[in-house]
């Protein structure tokens, strides 16, 4: 049995295949799908159906050797850590400013954090400041504005220096590390090793009076100790760099820390009293 129009030149439909058709659908719905996504009915695939033609892409014609290949970028993991090392040292030993090291940094591709963070995070404050703080990666925060310091624990740390006459604009901060790892996690010693070499050369470029290290990541790098922060923390120590200038520095908590044991706060208190006399004891204006 046959229904449909029965208007000349209109082809009848079998009831059958309407039926079919009906339950072909409700199946559809029934699993999930409600939009056809190709033009191409999939009837037309069948090698035993014609399929439809379509216009042909001007870019098809053209010989496949005129296609440039995509460039592949070789994983940094990949790559020796002692030669991303090297071509860290090579490359920022060629800066000559500040400026130049931060955009040798964006274009360097032997941290492999730089392939999960967000952006660059080079530091914040004065550039001709006579205080260096380094701290150790960026956060969640200092990943979305590309400052080092300016989410919960940075905003504890500005407090912190506002009780000794120091904030941002009289202090240049950064990191040992420049990009964030990922999940806050502590970051690998390779990963301080390759980022290490920019670290001591902005230390030579900004040429502060006296270094505060905070937190132990940083410290222990520079000044080879293996011992934990609440060892270091308090204690006088001096950062030479390779040009042999001395450099004196302090080692205190990072406000991370504090956040998560607020009692230590005291000692960082002790730490910021001795900074701040051992900077007017030096003539080092701050404020």
């Amino acid at each position: 049995m046959t229904t449909g129009d029965a208007t000349p030149g209109r082809q009848r439909v079998a009831v059958s295949d309407v039926v079919a058709a009906r339950h072909l659908l409700e199946w559809y719905a029934e699993s999930g799908v409600d939009a056809a996504v190709d033009a191409v009915p999939m009837a037309a695939w069948r090698s035993d159906r014609p399929a439809v033609p379509r216009e042909r892409d001007q870019a098809s014609d053209r010989p496949l050797a005129a296609i440039p290949p995509t460039p592949v970028r070789q994983p940094s993991l990949l790559v020796p850590e002692s030669r991303r090392v090297g071509s860290a040292r090579e490359l920022a030993a060629a800066c000559r400013t500040l400026s130049e090291l931060e955009a040798a940094l964006a274009t360097f591709d032997g941290c492999a954090l730089k392939e999960t963070a967000k952006q660059l995070c080079f530091a914040d404050g004065n550039p001709e400041a006579r205080l260096m703080l380094i701290g150790e990666a960026p956060g969640a925060e200092e990943d979305r504005q590309g400052k080092p310091f300016v989410g919960q624990s940075g905003q504890l740390l500005d407090r912190m220096l506002a009780e000794i006459g120091i904030d941002r604009t009289t202090a240049w901060i950064t990191n040992v590390i420049y990009w964030r790892p990922p999940g806050n996690r502590p970051p690998t010693t390779g990963e301080i090793a390759v980022c290490l070499p920019f670290l001591e050369r902005q230390i030579e470029l900004l040429d502060p009076a006296f270094i505060l290290f905070v937190g132990g990541i940083a410290a222990k790098a520079l000044l080879e100790r293996s011992e934990g922060v609440t060892k270091l923390r308090g204690r006088p120590f001096t950062y030479t760099t390779a040009s042999g200038r001395q450099i004196p520095c302090l080692v205190t908590f990072h406000p991370a820390y504090l956040l998560r044991q607020p009692l230590n706060k005291r000692f960082v208190w002790r730490d910021l009293l001795q900074l701040r006399a051992q900077l007017d004891s030096a003539g080092v204006a701050c404020a």
